[in-house]
């Protein structure tokens, strides 16, 4: 059977949590996360002595396109509209004194 939640641990949980809960509420905690805790110990019962690790849900590779430059080299627009151009780059103030 998994850890039982008592009172002291759902206290911690409060402070943790920086929760202020009434009584009932505390009472209705406890039985969920009693639930929540019952409920993982029930998979410890499968049997994953055969089971391969996953990394991925997805066994699919590598699916990325290959990286191809399609608009090629075009310095005469990208540098249309800057403010100030100096040898094909931008033109910015000093900002470092």
């Amino acid at each position: 059977m998994a850890k039982i939640i008592d009172d002291e641990t759902m206290e911690n949980v409060c402070i943790l949590a920086k929760l202020s809960l009434s009584e009932e509420e505390k009472e209705k905690a406890k039985a969920d996360m009693q639930r929540m805790l019952d409920y993982v110990e029930k998979l410890d019962e499968l049997d994953t002595d055969n089971t391969e690790p996953l990394s991925h849900i997805f066994g699919d590779s590598n699916m990325f396109r290959e990286d191809v430059v399609t608009n090629g080299d075009n310095k005469e627009a990208m540098l249309a509209n800057a403010p100030k151009a100096k040898e094909w780059q931008y033109q910015v103030p000093k900002t470092i004194g």
